[in-house]
């Protein structure tokens, strides 16, 4: 099949506009950031022939970690008989063929071809190696190779890292930034078993003209370290696309193959254990009130490419998911919940989305009721050890916080109290310079939205008469609003604010950074930790740096089950 993307009309030259979560406008009939784009699309498409060459190589993890992983790749065109070769180290490799999933993107109409290659019956906490490849792969003689270990089967130590919003090296796209470059490589510096990424993996949807070529160069760029060790993913905002799929998921489901979670809506959350840690991982898109997906910004519609069949967007058109699954997800959280809690094998549940129920930045989003209403009732009755998010681009850690209080907030607009269920930090649990915390008190929460995108460094928000830490909150549903200039539309802030008097820890000194997790299943009748070492890439807001440092150490603790 040719590549003959670059043959249609580009909707950013048609005068488009879009603007990301932060309200940056990022396209307006920008003809000279469109032709750039395409520019450089053709300049790939003329040196990558159009085969079924594996790239974007990425591993996840099954049902099973001990002994399931996927290994799921992409080609520039369909792949024949596309497999891959498997075998533990050193050893003999036996063939498992890759299952094709593919799309096309809703805007520009190209088909995207995706493989995945489920390997089951591995053997537990073993080192293996693969070869990925294809009849019509270019590179067959020298295939793709890579390298994974599967999960310990029981109570073992292991590691885990974790970060948010990633984006891509090629400064070519908006949002990116070549920190991403290094953030990847800080993933292979602290050698994980596996890595969480916290949504808004590589904002295509701000660059709706070449998403799919925005999703490859994201995909490339992380295989260096995830072709070696799983990347757990959650879907954030900048996930959903316009035309793509009933939530604008397609691209992010076509890529990824996840664990099941038996409902309607596979593949946007899923749980898995490791050891003696349950993770979960959700959609937060389904329950926020903050509407923070691209949006038509206009004052012109936008109009994908004809191939397509789609119609035009018009300004102020958002792509608005609150409530999807019908509580489907609430009701799945609750079950996996409540059976982790009665679980002896399982000590810890650390819970991954991407919006934040705690989070006192200024110019990000800040902090979401509909968190706080539909999930965080449920995580102080069983016991959520640990909240991991990203979407606000910097670090940020709370005490541990335990049940609310009530009307404590303030209405921006009418300065009237409003309720907006400020969490409540756990008193026993804070004292001068604490770094250990029993989280069987309360759950912490982390903002780790540092990976490698391109945005102003965060500053957060202090009450300038107490001196004390504010956080902006959405405490109803959030659409774009008129703009100034007739035909335009902007998005709308939070709409209340109030005392973060459940932050315990904000760097300002840069928005990137990396969390390493190390966890301790300790003995019999004794404690069980997780360490968490978070390192930060000082001056990377000015000048992208290799140079991760240490910023911070606390570690959790808690009694054993058994």
């Amino acid at each position: 099949m040719s590549n003959t993307k670059n043959a249609k009309a580009s909707p950013a030259d048609q005068g488009a506009s879009i603007v990301s979560r932060r309200g940056f406008l990022k396209f307006a009939g920008a003809s000279g950031l469109a032709g750039a784009a395409n520019a450089l699309s053709t300049a790939r498409a003329a040196s990558s022939a159009a085969d079924g060459t594996p790239e974007q190589v990425h591993l996840t993890w099954g049902n099973d970690p001990s002994s399931e992983v996927t290994v799921s790749w992409a080609s520039l065109a369909a792949a024949v008989k596309p497999h891959l070769r498997l075998g533990r180290s050193g050893g003999q490799k036996h063939i498992v063929h890759g299952v094709q999933t593919t799309y096309t993107d809703g805007l520009n109409g190209d088909v995207v071809f995706n493989y995945h290659a489920r390997l089951r019956g591995l053997e537990p906490d073993t080192n293996y190696e693969y070869e990925v490849t294809a009849e019509n792969d270019s590179h067959a003689a020298q295939p793709f190779t890579g390298r994974f270990r599967t999960a310990p089967r029981g109570r073992a130590p292991f590691r885990w890292t974790s970060y948010g919003d990633l984006a891509t090296p090629n400064t070519g796209w908006v949002l990116s930034s070549p920190q991403s470059r290094f953030a990847v490589q800080a993933v292979e510096r602290f050698q994980p078993l596996f890595h969480l990424l916290n949504g808004d993996l590589c904002y295509a949807n701000l660059n709706p003209t070449q998403q799919p070529q925005v999703w490859r160069d994201f995909g490339n760029n992380c295989q260096s370290s995830a072709a070696n060790r799983p990347w757990m993913p959650c879907p954030g905002n900048h996930e959903i696309e316009f035309h793509n799929g009933e939530q604008g998921f397609a691209s992010y489901l076509a890529r990824y193959a996840l664990p099941d979670n038996h409902t309607h809506f596979q593949g946007r959350w899923y749980s898995f254990r490791v050891s003696s840690v349950l993770f979960i991982s959700l959609d937060a898109d389904d329950v926020v009130y903050q509407d923070a997906a691209a949006f038509v910004a206009g004052p012109n519609p936008l109009v994908p490419a004809a191939s397509t069949g789609n119609p035009p967007i018009e300004p102020g058109t958002s792509f608005y998911v609150r409530g999807y699954s019908g509580g489907e997800q609430t009701r799945w959280l609750e079950k996996t919940l409540r059976h982790a809690a009665g679980d002896d094998d399982i000590d810890w549940i650390v819970v991954q989305m991407h919006q934040d129920a705690l989070s006192s930045s200024k110019t990000g989003n800040g902090s979401d009721k509909g968190i706080r209403e539909a999930w965080l009732p449920l995580f102080d009755r069983y016991g959520v050890d640990l909240v991991l998010c990203g979407h606000d681009h910097d670090y940020e850690r709370s005490y541990p916080v335990r049940g609310c209080n009530h009307h404590k907030g303030t209405d921006i607009a009418t300065g009237q109290p409003v309720d907006t269920l400020q969490p409540k930090p756990v008193m026993s649990a804070i004292s001068a310079g604490a770094s250990t915390f029993d989280t069987s008190q309360g759950t912490i929460h982390l903002i780790l939205g540092g990976g490698g995108t391109s945005a102003p460094l965060d500053v957060y928000g202090v009450d300038a008469g107490t001196g004390l830490p504010q956080a902006r909150i959405f405490t109803r549903p959030n659409r774009p609003v008129a703009g100034t200039t007739a035909g335009t539309f902007v998005r709308a802030g939070a709409d209340a604010v109030e005392d973060a008097i459940w932050s315990a820890q904000r760097d300002t000194g840069t928005g990137y950074g990396i969390a390493v997790f190390d966890h301790d299943p300790g003995h019999a009748g004794g404690e069980t930790t997780i360490t968490m070492n978070y390192y930060h890439a000082p001056g990377a807001d000015q000048t992208p740096t290799a140079n991760y440092e240490l910023f911070e150490t606390i570690q959790l603790k808690k009694k054993r089950k058994r």
